[in-house]
């Protein structure tokens, strides 16, 4: 059990620190926004450099892509770490259309402000001189608006209400009196968890406590004078215990192998030993004791397992008979009856399966034993 608790150490939190190390910030194309924890470039970076519902991609001609979970990818124009804000635009240029089926559960973000938009269908006639369409909804014959003043879609009787829905929104508006064609520029949403804005707004870097949790600290990064004292510290404290602790390990797991090595070559002679004794011990001269015993009666010998103290019963001593090897804790004697002499277990079944007889005092058991 030792040693599946060193390989569990070696393989959970090595790699966490090899990663810590493995997580500079990266981009995707010469433009594109700095990419760093919470976030993961998926495929050039190692997966516990990345908060879960984190994920970036790299799209074509360098550009950024998020995926929403139920709705679909967008591009990222821009990431705040310090506000931790994260500003998105839709590949196809055309936001209203994706707004219309606005869903981000399941992901990590969220908008500040949600206002309630009504979106309209006029004729073109009506809206191409007097108010300003959402181009990639509309067409020649229809145009698409949309508004946020109750007041003025009452107005609109010519026009058929589309939907009505919330729209993210990066500050409230009050008393909008006319038709937006904002909703195409960019989505700004935000997140809470992990917070690491104050950690970033000190110079620091966030990363992950350990591997075995969600808990997020605040590391400080070389090469800047942010960094707390205690943080830099704590650094130096990790290099030198990883020092001295890393060699340890690795003898440690040495000495296992070595020990599980060992013990099985050493049950394998003991096995061998009660064979090669049992084929060159002259057999008993009696003739009921030329015969070996079936697994009933030998099975009805006494076993007795050792414990700390190795107290063998009676009048043996710590070594068996047999094989020569000396008892250990655990292991499991058998004794024979009447004379009373133990040995191991393994040793003294595969002696009786050929001989009836104790091989010390070349006594058989009494009938009653031989029988039962």
């Amino acid at each position: 059990m030792a040693f599946l608790g060193i390989l569990f150490f070696l393989f959970s939190v090595f790699p966490l620190i090899l990663a810590r190390e493995a997580c500079p910030v990266s981009r995707c194309g010469s433009n594109g926004s700095t990419i760093g924890f919470p976030f993961h470039l998926v495929g050039q970076q190692h997966q516990n450099c990345g908060y879960p519902g984190f994920n970036l991609s790299c799209g074509s001609q360098g550009t950024t892509v998020l995926r929403l979970p139920y709705w679909g990818e967008f591009f990222v124009r821009r990431i705040n770490y310090i506000t931790q804000e994260i500003q998105l635009y839709d590949p196809d240029n055309c936001l209203p259309k994706r707004l219309l089926a606005f869903d981000i559960t399941g992901s990590p973000f969220m908008a500040d402000y949600y206002l309630n938009y009504t979106f309209l269908i006029c004729p073109s006639e009506l809206t191409r001189s007097r108010f300003t369409a959402i181009d990639c909804l509309s067409n020649s014959t229809s145009s698409v608006l949309a508004t946020s003043s109750m007041s003025l879609v009452s107005k609109m009787s010519s026009c058929q209400i589309l939907t009505t829905l919330a729209v993210p929104a990066s500050w409230p508006v009050q008393n909008e009196e006319d038709f937006s064609s904002d909703l195409n520029s960019d989505l700004q949403l935000t997140w809470d968890v992990p917070s690491c804005g104050d950690c970033e707004a000190q110079g620091g870097s966030c990363g992950f406590q350990n591997s075995s949790s969600l808990e997020v600290g605040c590391f400080s990064t070389p090469g800047t004078d942010n960094g707390s004292e205690s943080s830099g510290s704590l650094q130096v404290f990790g290099i030198i215990s990883l020092s001295i602790t890393l060699p340890a390990i690795i003898c440690a797991v040495g000495i296992a192998f070595f020990i599980c090595f060992t013990g099985r070559r050493r049950d394998h002679s003991r096995v061998n030993a009660a064979q090669q004794s049992a084929a060159s011990l002259e057999a008993p001269q009696e003739p009921a004791a030329m015969m070996g015993l079936d697994e009933s009666t030998i099975e009805s010998y006494t076993k007795v397992v050792l414990g700390e103290s190795r107290r063998v019963p009676g009048l043996n001593d710590s070594t068996c008979p047999i094989c020569l090897s000396e008892y250990c804790t655990q292991e499991t004697l058998r004794c024979i009856p009447d004379c009373g002499h133990c040995f191991h277990a393994e040793c003294i079944d595969e002696w009786l399966r050929v001989n009836g007889s104790c091989p010390v005092c070349r006594n058989s058991p009494s009938p009653v034993y031989a029988n039962s």
